[in-house]
């Protein structure tokens, strides 16, 4: 018998979950939404030899219509993952010159950073205590005041830039 070629140009795309991730009390800390995101998200992963980690990018209304929720619920599932710290958020989302927005892109703490050990991902949900969740970086407002943009000089202490975001505190933290 020789060999099936056909079957060897298919190229099924998984993703692996350790079961050491999900015994963590940050994982089981999840709101089920959120737990249903990960994987999702961890399916942008491209690999370790073309490592996208840092820049994996899931726009919140496809992660909605994956998870069979609204957009504000995905969202909240996004503000989980950080808060619990296996998300961090390395670039906020914008709009583009021509109109098309870019969504916000991620890293996986996991999972190790391009040129980085194999296993040396950040692991911030190891840390992650019961009350004590991460801050959430959250997008600044673009009309903070509601006067036509223009912010007086109070107003500009109290909201930061749209480049550095705010940091937005989740119902029961302390951090």
């Amino acid at each position: 018998m020789g060999r099936d070629r056909k079957n060897e140009e298919r190229h099924e795309h998984w993703t692996k979950m350790l079961r050491s991730t999900m015994e963590t009390p940050a994982w089981a800390a999840w709101s089920t939404t959120a737990q249903a995101l990960y994987p999702w998200l961890k399916f942008e992963w491209k690999g370790p030899k073309a490592n996208n980690n840092g820049k994996i990018s899931l726009p919140v209304r496809v992660a909605a219509d994956r998870l069979g929720c609204n957009a504000k619920t995905a969202a909240r599932a996004f503000h989980d993952l950080q808060a619990k710290g296996f998300l961090l958020l390395t670039q906020h989302g914008r709009m583009g010159t021509e109109g098309k927005g870019a969504a916000p892109t991620y890293e996986i703490t996991e999972l190790a950073l391009p040129g980085q050990d194999d296993h040396s991902g950040k692991k911030l949900y190891l840390h992650w205590e019961q009350g004590h969740d991460y801050a959430v970086r959250a997008h600044a407002p673009c009309n903070p005041t509601g006067r036509n943009g223009i912010l007086s000089d109070e107003s500009k202490n109290i909201f930061p830039s749209p480049k550095t975001g705010r940091v937005v505190p989740i119902n029961g933290t302390k951090r």
